[in-house]
């Protein structure tokens, strides 16, 4: 079974919550390992933390105020994609390093990369805009309702 869903947030620190709830009730029902749960929706929470810091230019009007996040579970595989309207990645060629100890910014990419299977993080072709999509290979409890055959 597949299950996918896109939202259309808007550039607010409130959405961030939203975003990993939803992910998380949706891979709770599903019957996903809570670990993995876990694991997603804190990259999810980075990447749209991101979104939200960085995401938009005022020179744009109103379509750089919101950001949009799509995942998808099909069959043994969760991918989630955070796209937004901002400058882009400068260097997007560049893996993320971590940030010194000290700093409050400047750990989600790298976090996200630890926490995922595949990570990409580039801009949108032809137009402003970051997107970062990662996946994960799922593990199932036992007994859940919607495990792929």
């Amino acid at each position: 079974m597949s299950i996918w869903w896109s939202l259309h947030l808007r550039r607010e620190a409130a959405s961030v919550p939203l975003a990993r709830r939803l992910l998380l009730g949706t891979m709770e029902t599903a019957g996903v390992d809570p670990d993995i749960s876990y694991d997603l929706s804190v990259a999810l929470s980075e990447a749209c933390a991101n979104a939200v810091e960085h995401g938009g230019d005022a020179g744009h009007g109103g379509c750089s105020e919101a950001y949009r996040v799509t995942a998808y579970l099909d069959g043994e595989k969760c991918r989630i994609e955070v796209a937004d309207s901002g400058p882009g990645f400068a260097g997007e060629d560049r893996p993320p390093r971590p940030a010194h100890d000290e700093c409050e910014n400047g750990r989600g990419l790298y976090l996200i990369r630890e926490l995922a299977d595949h990570v990409h993080i580039g801009n949108k072709p032809g137009r402003n805009g970051a997107v970062v999509s990662f996946d994960k290979i799922l593990k199932w409890k036992k007994d859940a309702p919607l495990v792929a055959v």
